[in-house]
């Protein structure tokens, strides 16, 4: 098996854990303290190193990305293990001397994550 064929799996048995046992106060908790410096406190790529990495931080609230979660509901979750854009977030970070501890993610942290990320996303218009 290799890497992207499991991150798949375990990003598809997450969204399909009962989001009724997420805890919505630990998802925005990682998402304000991970996230949000890039992503914004709105999700759409407005935080204040949004623009200094390249390519610049995705809008998640667009058509576009709604249209991806809907049809892959596991993209969040695979987007943090796999790192589709390579080191591009460790490097953005580096650059601007910003310094996250490390974090030991748990299945409860992506679920957690991935429902707020997803109730937000839906929120918007």
């Amino acid at each position: 098996m290799n890497v992207v064929f499991i991150a798949s799996l375990a990003a598809l048995s997450l969204v399909q854990t009962s989001l009724s046992f997420a805890d919505n106060a630990n998802g925005k908790n990682l998402y304000v303290q991970r996230c949000s410096m890039c992503h914004g406190t709105d999700i759409k790529g407005t935080g204040p190193l949004a623009n200094k990495s390249n390519p610049p931080t995705p809008d998640l609230t667009s058509a576009t990305f709604k249209k991806r979660l809907h049809d892959y509901p596991g993209v969040i979750v695979s987007s943090i293990i796999l790192r589709p854009n390579g080191d591009l977030i460790p490097r953005t970070l580096r650059e601007n001397g910003v310094k996250l501890v490390p974090h030991a993610w748990s299945v409860n942290d992506f679920r957690d994550l991935n429902q707020y990320m997803s109730g937000v996303i839906s929120r918007t218009r």
